[in-house]
């Protein structure tokens, strides 16, 4: 076991290309041709070792979404959608099963304020020698504001969130994938980035497998608040409960289709 604390390696940090706000920078995912080390691929899905593995004691993988550098999931087809789900969860499982590592953490940046440096889509799975995520989470942090349910798939608006403010959870049985999971994740990323209430162009998805369950937790990036930064407080808005509904107006009305694929 580890102290809890993962190194960063700032020799091969400073070397990553970074082009969410530099425009002027080429991306190295869109010449596949160039591309090494591939892990699997599926269509326009690549998983394949990051070039630049910043963490000490961790083994990374990159999980390219598609070769449309401009996509981004809240517009990928229903059929899209659910493959790329499918096979990140099958390879994030696959590297848990090993029992190579302490613990398998996956997750997706999308934004200048999200932590990740490439604009093209993309999702991390990343191998942890020494530490287990798990011993940092508190289950209920997933507890929350009832918006949708469907096939044992859930769909909440955190009561108790991890960092604060509003948090959106997606939850399912780990026995087999369900498409509503799907649907429910790519409904939170649609409404942060469509109609939530202040101007949100950034947002992380991180998975959690804990108790034979996997949990999507979808967090709008802003600049964190100090109060959790300094004391580790999270807050807690007010009109939770108005949001909830707010969601639940616009995607799953009884007049409107359930989902946004196409």
């Amino acid at each position: 076991m580890g102290n809890g604390y993962l190194f960063f390696n700032t020799s091969i940090g400073v070397k990553k290309p970074e082009n969410i706000r530099n425009k002027e920078q080429a991306c190295p995912f869109c010449d596949r041709n160039q591309l090494s080390d591939i892990i699997a691929e599926d269509g326009g899905m690549i998983l394949l070792k990051n070039k630049f593995p910043v963490l000490e004691n961790a083994y990374q993988t990159v999980l390219i979404e598609t070769d449309d550098c401009e996509g981004e999931i809240s517009t990928y087809s229903s059929g899209q959608l659910h493959k790329l789900l499918q096979f990140g969860l099958k390879h994030w499982l696959e590297m848990e099963e090993s029992e190579n590592f302490e613990s398998v953490i996956f997750f997706k940046n999308h934004g200048p304020l999200s932590g990740g440096t490439l604009a093209h889509p993309h999702m991390q799975i990343v191998g942890l020698n020494d530490i287990d995520y798990r011993e940092n989470i508190n289950q209920d942090c997933f507890d929350g504001l009832l918006i949708e349910e469907n096939n044992g798939v859930s769909f909440t608006l955190s009561t108790k969130p991890r960092i604060g403010f509003y948090e959106l959870n997606v939850q399912m049985d780990d026995s087999q994938y369900k498409e509503d999971f799907g649907v429910y994740v790519q409904t939170a990323v649609h409404y942060l980035l469509n109609h939530f209430p202040f101007k949100c162009s950034s947002y992380n998805i991180f998975f959690h497998h804990l108790d034979k369950r996997i949990y999507a937790k979808i967090v709008p990036r802003f600049v964190t608040t100090p109060l959790y930064i300094g004391y580790g407080i999270p807050q807690v808005p007010n009109n939770l409960d108005w949001m909830a509904r707010k969601v639940r107006e616009i995607y799953f009305a009884e007049e409107v289709t359930k989902g946004i694929s196409n």
